[in-house]
């Protein structure tokens, strides 16, 4: 056998042995990353799994949520109607008897606007919301809006003032334009101490109506400012009358007020108070 054959029977010998180790190689990376895809499908699997589970946690959460909150407005409705009634006649009522009265209607008031708070964000995360078009006059509708509020600023100590033209027509939606000012009305009085001023004022050129509410309480600061509308979202500034607060109030009059195409802006400085200013169209 020649050198030359020798030569080529072992190259092929070797190629060979090459192969056969490639092959084998290729084999078990072949099993390797079919073994890791089954364990990537199963892996997807149970984060579809788990993805569902919390899919359906979330959904019966917003349901207890919504349950709880409809449930809880009715007897807090109610109270608040039975403190009205015993405003109505207070006389043979002890100084003592007064302020535990005072601080139940606070009370009641605090966590009914809650309560309208958290299903109203229900509404608008779940379901959205369209909006009515009709006539309102908005200065009969905040005149009656402040009517409401002024026996709690009364039991606060806080001076309530309005002002505005008797007639200030727009097309809107009376029930949501209420529920934003509802809640920028409210927000003023919880912050303000005893002895500061509110005050309401409505504005109007050809186009637009401007709605302003100015307070004298803490302000709020630059920080704060960037974050203000933002959905749970709790500032630094606290109640002055130990009032609670979802971080969901602002996060509604935004959505409300986007929603009519208005805008609303807040100019504040730290310790001299905050004025948010509603445009709206006619």
């Amino acid at each position: 056998m020649t050198a030359a054959l020798i030569l080529l029977i072992s190259s092929l010998l070797f190629a060979t042995g090459w192969l056969l180790r490639a092959r084998m190689k290729l084999k078990q990376k072949n099993l390797v990353i079919s073994l890791q895809g089954k364990e990537i499908e199963k892996q997807l699997r149970e984060l579809e799994q788990s993805s569902e589970q919390m899919k359906e946690l979330v959904q019966e959460k917003q349901q207890i949520i919504g349950i709880v909150s409809h449930d809880l407005k009715g007897p807090f409705n109610r109270i608040f109607a039975l403190i009205h009634l015993m405003n109505l006649s207070t006389e043979n009522l002890t100084e003592d008897q007064l302020d535990y009265l005072n601080k139940i209607h606070q009370i009641s008031a605090d966590g009914l606007s809650m309560v309208r708070n958290l299903l109203d964000n229900r509404m608008m995360e779940d379901i959205g919301f369209d909006l009515a078009h009709e006539k309102i006059n908005l200065a009969t509708l905040l005149g009656s809006m402040i009517k409401n509020y002024q026996v709690l600023a009364e039991k606060k100590g806080i001076h309530f003032y309005f002002e505005s033209p008797p007639q200030v027509i727009l097309l809107s939606d009376k029930v949501y334009l209420t529920r934003a000012f509802e809640n920028l009305i409210s927000n003023a009085l919880k912050f303000s101490r005893s002895g500061e001023n509110v005050s309401v004022s409505i504005t109007e050129n050809a186009e637009k109506i401007l709605v302003s509410i100015r307070d004298e309480g803490p302000g709020i600061s630059e920080a704060d400012q960037s974050k203000l509308y933002q959905k749970l979202q709790r500032l630094s500034a606290r109640p002055t009358g130990g009032e609670s607060s979802t971080g969901l109030g602002l996060w509604i009059v935004k959505t409300i007020i986007d929603k009519m195409e208005g805008s609303i802006e807040c100019k504040s400085v730290e310790g001299k108070g905050t004025t948010f200013t509603v445009t709206l169209n006619k």
